[in-house]
């Protein structure tokens, strides 16, 4: 359990209200720095604290043959390295995003675990849940990463699943964006 995690279960959440945070995941790529980015928006709208959650995993090895390697991992770089990649995401975002808006309280956390089961976890009780479409999963091209689609349909509240790259409106035969009112 790191010190963010230990923080969390001492002050749990008002339930209901303004108090319920936006929980967000973030792995560091590019689809979740934009749900992050989105997140602070609407936290800035609503008036509720962001939740930037990373998870990390030790990566399993296989050894030669049928056998499993023993190969020892050293947990606190790990959690140092997602440390780190949260930070510099929440950075680049809060940077970028300055002058426009309330400011809004973000709570960085670092959690040891499968990322879905992670973002399951930290949703409940929050008022809504922001992933991206896909991270660093192993599947390029897919349109739905595996861990937004678990999220989806098994979040304990509502899910937004933010696109990797923004979605134009489709245009109609006169050339005119459909939902830009011209």
């Amino acid at each position: 359990m790191t010190q963010q995690d230990a923080r969390r279960q001492e002050s749990p959440r008002p339930p209901g209200g303004r108090g319920q945070p936006i929980v967000v995941g973030v792995d560091g790529s590019p689809s979740s720095v934009r749900a992050l980015r989105w997140a602070l928006r609407q936290a800035g709208l609503v008036g509720a604290p962001v939740e930037a959650v990373i998870a990390w995993q030790d990566p399993a090895i296989y050894g030669i043959g049928f056998e499993w390697a023993s190969v020892s991992f050293d947990s606190e770089s790990l959690a140092e390295a997602a440390e780190k990649v949260l930070a510099d995401s929440v950075a680049q975002v809060t940077v970028a995003g300055q002058g426009g808006g309330p400011p809004v309280q973000v709570v960085p956390r670092v959690v040891q675990g499968h990322p879905a089961q992670v973002l399951l976890e930290a949703a409940r009780g929050a008022q809504l849940l922001v992933v991206g479409s896909r991270g660093h999963g192993t599947l390029a091209g897919v349109l739905l990463g595996s861990v937004s689609q678990h999220c989806v349909q098994h979040a304990p509240c509502p899910v937004l699943v933010v696109p990797a790259v923004p979605q134009p409106f489709p245009a109609t035969a006169s050339g005119t964006a459909l939902g830009t009112g011209g």
